[in-house]
């Protein structure tokens, strides 16, 4: 009986995890760069999730479908842990003495982004949320995992994943048109038609 590909990709094999890679380091990418805005950081966090992959390979259950849940729950650990990371090296910067200022020009790929601006302010809105409901709306709504999925992604009920999921939705509408406005207001700009945030695709 040929193995499934949960299977092979428990038991080590190469040819399955190049398979597990061609299939979903897309969808980690895609995932990291809204959740994080910024493409190059996005590339680190598809091959640190796979690397985790690779160690925690053992962890995964034979039966099962998709493993996406299992690899963006696995993203959304290593972008905590990369966050935490940046704050302390943040800190670490601030403690060192001032030196002249150099521009930095890599968050221009962002704008390689279509609806920039509403991803901007989406993302601004996004991390004034509680890190619970940021995660599972990042999940269901920009990553499209269906409650299951994302339970499955976060190690939690069902049901807390569907009431943070609402809270967030609630709170980021309101959140997002604050940081629209506010950002048009400060360029000067007319208010245009804007797309509703928070939805899930149907």
């Amino acid at each position: 009986m040929e193995l499934s590909l949960r299977a092979r990709v428990r038991a080590g094999d190469p040819a399955a995890f190049a398979q597990l890679f061609d299939d979903h380091a897309g969808v980690v990418h895609r995932h990291a760069v809204r959740v994080l805005g910024n493409w190059a950081t996005a590339e680190d966090i598809v091959s640190l999730t796979f690397l985790e992959a690779w160690r925690t390979r053992e962890r995964v259950r034979v039966d099962g479908d998709s493993l996406q849940p299992w690899l963006l729950g696995i993203a959304t650990n290593v972008m905590r842990n990369t966050a935490r990371a940046a704050r302390r090296h943040q800190g670490a910067l601030a403690r060192l003495p001032l030196r002249d200022a150099v521009p930095d020009f890599a968050d221009e790929l962002a704008d390689r982004l279509a609806d920039a601006e509403q991803l901007g302010a989406a993302r601004r809105a996004l991390e004034q949320l509680r890190r619970p409901e940021r995660e599972v709306f990042a999940l269901c709504v920009w990553a499209g995992l269906d409650s299951v999925a994302a339970a499955e992604a976060l190690g939690i009920k069902v049901g807390t994943v569907r009431s943070r999921l609402f809270r967030a939705r609630e709170r980021l509408r309101k959140l997002t048109e604050d940081e629209l406005a506010r950002g048009r207001a400060a360029a000067g700009r007319r208010p245009a038609p804007e797309k509703q945030v928070g939805r899930e695709p149907r």
